[in-house]
């Protein structure tokens, strides 16, 4: 099934109106239903100067029904124009997405299309405005699926799966790598697919789901990528460019609407993804911090880092992803995506047995 029609503004995990009029607008935080939210003396802070945070993991985690849980990871987050927190998950049950309120409340679950063997498989979740409706574009983890989108009420619109992409782009054999990631768009109503665990490319398409071209491919080198992780788009100086999480090469990269490369920039660790808010990019790094740039892409702050800690985290006899009782509380183990919500607060998911949603509630 083709596309439908395309809103000419875009989001990545939160919200925009068709225009560009954001309803990000700063405000005072609501209750929580999560015990652990009330008692903030018990929470640590994170953060320096005009970006400090309180940090209350597990959040909402409580509030699961009973037979629902996060599995393997949390994997993926995004935020609706309603404020509804959406969570993908790996290995857990049942469907792939948890959907909760800004006050932590349990709403419903989705995405029964990416389970297999009774588990969810979900990843890359984000969600956009298209002619005054929100649709979900989802990522697979797992080579078997692929992408979809779908409405805010679980209604499949299209798959596009590797079948599809050999036909398309004739870049894929049949034994081919491919193992997709995440979503993101263009400001005409196009988008991109990044295939980040498979082939390293991240594949562009018209409003009209017509292939265009492919950005990328295996390499070090400028243009190339070693896991093209996550991706989103970059107008904070007005001018659309494709940023990408380079991760297996540290970096990030920035493209132009026609796929050209424009700069790299190091000094990462391994970046999963990207979201944006105002002036300021969010970049989770899969190394146990969550960095934050501003809008010349220097480094305001990075929450929750320790040398020491990471140490630990990256040591593989530690096996820390999977050893709950060794995490401290304001230390990540492995941000795997991290968005904003309308009140500038942060969400953050991690990949790590069990799963882990932390909230970051803004506090300047």
């Amino acid at each position: 099934m083709k596309p439908s029609n395309l809103a000419a503004a875009t989001t990545r995990r939160h919200f925009l109106r068709a225009g560009g009029t954001s309803v990000l607008a700063a405000g005072a935080a609501p209750a929580f239903l999560y015990a652990q939210d009330k008692a903030q003396a018990r929470n640590p802070i994170v953060g320096t100067g005009d970006h400090r945070y309180e940090c209350i993991h597990d959040w909402a985690t409580a509030n699961l029904p009973d037979g629902h849980h996060y599995g393997n990871a949390s994997h993926g987050v995004a935020v609706d124009s309603e404020g509804l927190i959406y969570f993908t998950h790996k290995q857990g049950k049942p469907g792939s997405i948890f959907v909760f309120d800004a006050k932590g409340k349990f709403v419903k679950v989705l995405g029964d299309f990416h389970v297999l063997g009774g588990q969810g498989h979900g990843h890359g979740i984000d969600i956009r405005e298209e002619d005054g409706e929100e649709f979900i574009y989802l990522a697979a983890s797992d080579s078997r699926l692929g992408w979809a989108k779908m409405t805010r009420s679980g209604e499949l619109v299209w798959r596009k799966e590797r079948k599809q992409l050999i036909e398309e782009t004739g870049l894929y054999k049949a034994k081919s790598r491919y193992r997709v990631t995440n979503t993101s768009f263009s400001p005409d109503g196009g988008y991109f697919l990044g295939d980040g665990y498979g082939s390293n490319y991240v594949h562009q398409y018209d409003r009209a789901g017509k292939y265009l071209r492919s950005i990328g491919g295996s390499g070090t080198a400028d243009g190339k990528f070693r896991t093209p992780h996550g991706h989103w788009l970059d107008q904070r100086d007005g001018v659309p460019k494709l940023v990408v999480c380079d991760r297996a090469n540290k970096r990030l990269q920035w493209f132009d609407m026609d796929g050209k490369h424009l700069k790299s920039l190091g000094g990462f660790l391994f970046p999963a993804d990207i979201d944006i808010r105002g002036e300021v990019m969010l970049v989770p790094d899969l190394h146990a911090r969550v960095t934050l740039l501003d809008k010349n892409d220097k480094v305001i702050t990075h929450l929750g880092d320790d040398e020491a800690w990471r140490a630990q985290v990256l040591d593989r006899g530690t096996g820390m992803r999977a050893k709950r009782k060794l995490w401290k509380p304001g230390r990540f183990v492995h941000p795997h995506d991290a968005c904003f919500d309308h009140q500038g607060n942060i969400f953050v998911t991690e990949w790590v047995a069990t799963g882990r949603v932390t909230k970051l509630r803004r506090l300047s």
